[in-house]
């Protein structure tokens, strides 16, 4: 294996060291590849279905265990607190490794993307003592009875997580389901294990049980073994929708609860009269931020015909400003794509756009040697037929066409397969609530982009999903409802 290049004094977490039934013995293993080089640097164990078996029943037997499910919620909220304050104060190497994973810009990872998850875990540590059923009378049942309900923990959740934003995409998972009760098996992308497996640590030495908090790392059968195991009570997966429709399969047999946030090709509508010096750049990196690999990125652009030109060449000039460049570097601004697969499909979208006459625009300077680095690219005139226009290339490719009126705007906004966001930017604020509420889509910018909060409910419609995650919505998906009804009489 090679040198981890500009993380030369990096810790990697110990792959093998929990202990006891969470433990991965298998002997297969898995590279890990530093996008930014192309270069392997570790391996990682993959685990079996007989260690998929041993984890799971691991956090089947901590979810039934006292030292779990008895501990009063305030117990619960400070195990939360403390990991969270095990994060913070672990931060430089957290972002470190999810760098060196991802191959995102470590100042972004530190700025952005550990932030992010320390706070959903500290929003959902607020839960546990919050959480409660309510009383009530019977309405349409002769005689005396005390009803009430309660809302208990589902069980044990499988989170299934992508590569492109691996700490916070578990924390939107792991954060609600251990406030309701839940105990939790991550399965992180197996390109992007390193920070998932140092989180598992941190939760063992801030003191939580045995089996709360399991990783299993490995590949798509790893997964499939995992979403399919009797013992799973729910599954919470955020990645393709093939991968969604086939997890949404395996859940039948057992009816397993399911959160499903899958793909998506978001649209960004520019009215005539929009701020253009904040629409330009925001519709830019809408679509640029993190080498285009944002699930609900703004990756079609449709600009009123008066200012298409002028916004075409701010947004090249926008994407011609950012640094592409190595994790480790701290000018950088983007990296790479995640695998050199993924960077075969995106030049394949691309290579097949130009050849269908497409004209794409290149806008940046020089990439790097190594790695894969992929230029951000806008293409002109885009048909509402074309494969550009309609399926999800998860690189920084922004398809564009102009239109003369809103409603044209908002008919090719829907016009696709997928609904998970869509951004407005107008002065006029009877446009935005119209376009907004016309718009098939889970969320709605209007003149911000790439928002998410957990005061909030984010997820899609159509192709994009099913249920929802943050706000105080997701609790419902680890929480059961139980009624009780108490004759007096």
């Amino acid at each position: 294996m090679t040198a981890l290049h500009g993380f030369e004094n990096l810790a990697l977490p110990d792959t093998i060291l929990r202990a006891g039934d969470d433990a991965i013995t298998g002997t297969a293993t898995s590279v890990d590849i530093d996008p930014c080089t192309g270069d392997a640097f570790g391996d990682i164990p993959v685990a079996s279905p007989a260690d998929v078996d041993r984890i799971v029943d691991a956090a089947w037997h901590a979810f039934r265990s006292p030292a779990w499910r008895d501990i009063n919620p305030l117990a619960r909220e400070r195990l939360m607190h403390r990991l969270a304050d095990a994060m913070e104060a672990d931060l430089p190497r957290l972002a470190a490794l999810e760098a060196l994973d991802t191959g995102k810009p470590v100042a972004i990872v530190e700025a952005v993307d550990l932030p992010a998850a320390i706070a959903w875990l500290r929003a959902y540590a607020g839960w546990p003592s919050k959480i409660a059923g309510r009383a009530g009378t019977l309405s349409a049942t002769p005689g005396s009875y005390h009803v009430y309900s309660r809302r208990e923990p589902i069980g044990v959740v499988a989170a299934i997580t992508p590569w492109n934003f691996p700490l916070v995409l578990a924390m939107w998972k792991i954060a609600p389901a251990l406030a309701a009760g839940c105990t939790v098996v991550l399965k992180p992308a197996p390109e992007t294990p390193l920070s998932a497996l140092r989180l598992a640590e941190l939760a063992r030495e801030v003191g939580f049980p045995a089996g709360v908090l399991s990783i299993v790392t490995g590949d798509g059968a790893t997964g499939a073994a995992l979403a399919s195991h009797p013992r799973i009570a729910k599954v919470a997966f955020t990645g393709s929708t093939a991968t969604g429709q086939a997890i949404l399969a395996a859940s039948v047999p057992d009816l397993k609860r399911i959160t499903l946030e899958l793909g998506g090709k978001s649209p960004s509508i520019l009215c005539a009269d929009a701020d253009l010096a904040t629409a330009i750049p925001q519709a830019a990196m809408g679509c640029f931020f993190n080498s285009g690999q944002v699930c609900y990125a703004g990756t079609r652009l449709y600009v009123h015909r008066s200012i298409y030109d002028q916004v075409l060449e701010g947004i090249a000039a926008v994407g011609a400003s950012q640094k592409l460049g190595r994790s480790a570097d701290r000018e950088s601004q983007l990296g790479p794509l995640i695998s050199a697969r993924q960077h075969e499909r995106v030049s394949g979208f691309v290579d097949r756009a130009r050849a269908a006459g497409i004209e794409a625009m290149t806008a940046s300077s020089a990439l790097p040697r190594s790695g894969y680095y992929f230029p951000p690219t806008i293409l002109r005139d885009v048909p509402p037929d074309a494969e550009i226009a309609r399926d999800e290339v998860f690189g920084p490719v922004l398809a564009t066409a102009p239109f003369d009126e809103i409603e044209e705007a908002v008919a090719l906004a829907n016009d696709s397969a997928f609904g998970l966001a869509a951004h407005v930017f107008t002065k006029d604020l009877s446009v935005a609530h119209r376009t907004a509420a016309a718009l098939e889509a889970g969320t709605v910018f209007v003149n911000c982009i790439l928002l998410a909060d957990p005061a909030f409910p984010f997820g899609g419609v159509k192709m994009s999903g099913m249920g929802r995650e943050n706000g105080s919505e997701v609790l419902d998906a680890y929480l059961e409802p139980k009624s009780i009804v108490m004759a007096l009489a």
